[in-house]
């Protein structure tokens, strides 16, 4: 057994959590958008073809932002292709996953779904093929109210009342030699800068999101962010990371150590962001937008033989990882970290919602069921809206292959509107139990009204449409006051305190 100490105190706060943190992401990428959100003739489909046993799921998440339609497949895409009558709209290569989109489901059809799943749409533009004169129109499109040509056609195609879309995605992953039309930093901060400009000249309410570089291991890392916010920072307002984790090795110590990459993704960043805030003497920060996370890895040699054997398909079983519990607890290191940087990460997108490294799975024509990473966020969403607060933990460490110094336990906690507290905890260690000793010193008289434990004996157990139930949280009795809390070895802990 082992020991660990948090504290807490109410001044010591990091930020106002954004809820847009707990966002999601949908790409037009193999079954996510057909067969995933969305099947005609699926017992569940209402009368626009969308499936409400995955509504149903993506409302228990409390998703209130998604980015949509990608991903690399927005750097190809032509939005128009996406309005007017279904049958008039074309079927296009989608050379990003090797794909044919039928565009059935469009820009209308996305927004009527994301009502439904009460949740707020992050539209990409693309500024791989296209450039910004295409992104302002879009927006004038989406979001003006009426008396002007793209207007007129929105009204046209079913629409009165604009959109309204806030959040805008400048691209996606620009850097990339994967990407269509990728660009160096400073061609693609200049394109950047004047589809910004525009898209805001048409609708000043919105906010953007400049492409950072599509990974903290690309060589263009760091001389990106700095290039091409130096020539965009004025026009821009988040800046995009992408970062995903696997186990490949099967080295659990080192898989649950990676957030410490996590953090150190985050923090420089945000420096870079400083540092071009200073050289232009500017007032306003840029902050960042996680707007692709997760777990990704289990699925990669799969997709090479579907590839191979259904080339130009439709809706292929592509990146459906399977996940399992030590997944889980991944998942929950990183919302922890976002939590504790929640003064510079307003935005995340879990990557992505349905079937495509997703914690929502579905079946055709049949069942829809939780992963295991399911919880972690849905728990995080119902109960980590508030204030983070910055937690003194004091723990054992240990050293992995890649990591050194790295904490036992890791933990965020969140001051909750109703003055109660959620305290979000991951036990690394796989075979001993940590007492922590909660030291509130600053809260009054509180005392835990509810645990909630994910453990499973077995790292790789899994979720299935068959067992749904395999891998999820449960209560456990409450400490009494002045005793510790019981984190289980290899733990996810959800702990509330009130007075």
């Amino acid at each position: 057994m082992k020991n660990a100490k948090m504290i807490l105190d109410k001044d010591y706060q990091i930020s106002k959590i954004d809820k847009r943190i707990y966002g999601s992401f949908i790409e037009h990428l193999g079954r996510a958008v057909y067969t995933g959100i969305y099947e005609p003739g699926h017992p569940t489909a209402d009368k626009l073809g969308f499936r409400h046993d995955v509504i149903d799921l993506v409302k228990k998440l409390n998703v209130p932002i998604v980015r949509y339609p990608g991903g690399n497949f927005v750097s190809g895409f032509n939005w128009e292709d996406s309005i007017g009558p279904r049958e008039l709209r074309p079927k296009r290569l989608d050379l990003a996953w090797k794909t044919t989109e039928t565009n059935e489901v469009g820009l209308h059809e996305f927004c009527q779904w994301a009502k439904e799943a009460g949740s707020e749409v992050m539209y990409a533009v693309n500024l791989g093929t296209r450039n910004p004169d295409a992104a302002r129109n879009v927006v004038e499109y989406a979001n003006h109210k009426g008396g002007t040509y793209w207007s007129d056609l929105r009204i046209k195609n079913g629409a009165k009342d604009p959109f309204n879309i806030k959040l805008w995605c400048l691209g996606n992953e620009m850097d990339g030699p994967w990407q269509m039309g990728a660009k160096t930093a400073y061609e693609y901060g200049r394109v950047a800068n004047e589809a910004a400009k525009m898209m805001k000249w048409v609708d000043d309410s919105i906010e953007t999101v400049a492409c950072g570089s599509s990974s903290s291991t690309m060589k263009t890392f760091g001389e990106w962010e700095y290039t091409m916010l130096n020539e965009c920072y004025d026009n821009v307002d988040y800046v995009s990371l992408h970062r995903y984790y696997g186990n490949p090795h099967n080295d659990t110590n080192d898989f649950l150590a990676s957030t410490m990459d996590l953090d150190d993704f985050i923090k420089t960043v945000a420096s870079i962001c400083d540092t071009v805030k200073g050289k232009k003497h500017s007032k306003k920060n840029v902050n960042l937008s996680l707007d692709e996370w997760n777990v990704w890895y289990h699925s990669n040699q799969q997709d090479q033989k579907l590839y191979k054997t259904e080339p130009w398909g439709n809706a292929l079983p592509l990146l459906e990882d399977i996940y399992n519990f030590e997944d889980a607890l991944l998942v929950g290191l990183m919302l922890i970290t976002m939590l504790k940087n929640a003064d510079r990460v307003k935005i995340g997108c879990l990557a992505q919602l349905v079937n495509v490294i997703a914690p929502i799975m579905t079946s055709k024509m049949g069942g829809a069921w939780a992963q295991t990473i399911f919880y972690p966020v849905m728990q995080a969403s119902a109960m980590g809206r508030g204030i983070s607060l910055m937690p003194r933990i004091t723990c054992d460490k240990f050293d992995t292959k890649h990591y050194s110094d790295v904490p036992v336990v890791d933990a965020a906690a969140v001051l909750n509107d109703d003055d109660s507290v959620t305290v979000f905890a991951v036990n690394r260690d796989l075979q001993e139990e940590v007492m922590l000793n909660l030291d509130l010193r600053a809260f009054g008289d509180m005392k835990v009204v509810s645990h909630s434990v994910m453990h499973h004996d077995d790292m790789k157990a899994i979720n299935t449409e068959n067992n749904p139930c395999e891998v999820v949280p449960f209560d456990v009795a409450c400490a009494k006051d002045g005793e510790p809390i019981v984190l289980p070895a290899a733990s996810w802990n959800v702990i509330r305190l009130a007075k």
